[in-house]
């Protein structure tokens, strides 16, 4: 069982103070009769959050926070003291934000944006401000035109910096925000361009990118031209899909995997095949 994680543990007992929960390797954990319900009895599965109660002790609670480890989200601060603060995650227990990882002064009542951390020395779970720590830089180009769940952060000079899918930094430009958009917020939207910093441009409707739309209708020409097959496949070396497509071999890929994704074309071991001209016998 995990700290910060929904665990699916079964039930091996009850007990006056609720009932006693095991994992794989039969470690216990309480939960609590408050979170019992008439349809539980022993060998039943339950998902469950685990944490630490005020005394240190791990529990576990059917209750789901606001984010789990390694999650983001914006969240109410509702006590500050001189060791850090406290915000509201959902729970009965509120999460503990130490000073350290504090990046400004917090008021009470004011809403900022969290992470989900472990501290390994001391066994516990902690909010932290640095959210970048969670965050990597992206290396998928084939995340290009793919749907995302975008948290909404605050505004920069270039514009609406998201957090894409909770692993990267994302930015919607200023001219691409057709929506009033808020920090908090929840949508999708769609990555337009992966950077080479790893950061993603993100747009709210689904790019209409024309070099992706006429590198399809070349593929798709030099097929019709060579009865409706063409000798390439992503192992193909990029000169040679420039030499006969004037493409780099990142468009052409993009573009085979559309072509493919509409059902317009068939990926065979030695090349592509147009679903128009099929293979005869």
């Amino acid at each position: 069982m995990q700290l910060g994680k929904i665990n699916t543990l079964t039930i091996k007992r009850f007990a006056p103070p609720g009932a006693y929960l095991v994992d794989l390797q039969e470690n216990e954990i309480l939960l609590p009769n408050k979170y019992l319900t008439p349809d539980m009895e022993e060998g039943t599965e339950v998902e469950v959050f685990v944490m630490k109660d005020s005394s240190e002790r791990m529990v576990a609670v059917t209750e789901r926070p606001y984010l789990l480890l390694g999650d983001c989200a914006y969240l109410d601060v509702v006590q500050v003291n001189p060791y850090g603060a406290f915000v509201d995650w959902g729970l009965d227990k509120d999460l503990f934000v130490p000073f350290a990882e504090q990046r400004q002064r917090l008021e009470i009542g004011d809403r900022y944006l969290f992470t989900l951390l472990y501290d390994f020395e001391t066994d516990r779970l902690f909010g932290s401000m640095k959210v970048k720590k969670v965050l990597v830089p992206c290396n998928d180009m084939n995340l290009e035109g793919q749907e995302v769940d975008l948290l909404i952060c605050e505004e920069g000079k270039l514009g609406r910096n998201v957090i894409v899918n909770m692993r990267y930094e994302g930015l919607i430009f200023k001219d691409q925000q057709s929506k009033p958009l808020a920090s908090g917020d929840e949508c999708k939207g769609y990555v337009a361009k992966v950077r080479e910093d790893g950061k993603l441009d993100i747009r709210l409707e689904i790019p209409n990118d024309s070099r992706y739309d006429a590198a399809e209708q070349k593929i798709l020409a030099v097929m019709a031209q060579n009865d409706g097959f063409l000798a390439l496949t992503d192992k193909s070396d990029p000169e040679e899909v420039r030499a006969i497509l004037g493409q780099s071999k990142k468009i052409f890929k993009q573009a085979v995997g559309k072509l493919y994704k509409h059902r317009r074309i068939t990926i065979e071991s030695d090349g592509l095949r147009s679903l128009n001209n099929p293979r005869t016998s």
